[in-house]
């Protein structure tokens, strides 16, 4: 390996993902968190990524959620 590198000629590459995802700030229980991030740890894939998949299975097969409240006495 050289010493040095001349990079000074070196054309810049855009992200290609950058338009690609939009950060947001977004609140989650930490059972939520301690399950992606379990998830994580067994698929070698980050628990942001398996959450940002999931959410994505829902939109593509149209997931609807169905809430049972209870009537409080």
């Amino acid at each position: 390996m050289k010493k040095e590198y001349n990079f000074s000629k070196m054309k810049g590459v855009k992200n290609p993902y950058v338009s690609k995802k939009k950060a947001i700030g977004i609140n989650l229980s930490p059972e939520v968190i301690e399950y992606f991030k379990g998830l994580s740890r067994e698929s070698g894939i980050a628990y942001q990524v398996l959450i940002d998949l999931y959410l994505r299975d829902c939109v593509e097969t149209k997931k609807k959620i169905s809430f049972k409240w209870e009537k409080s006495a």
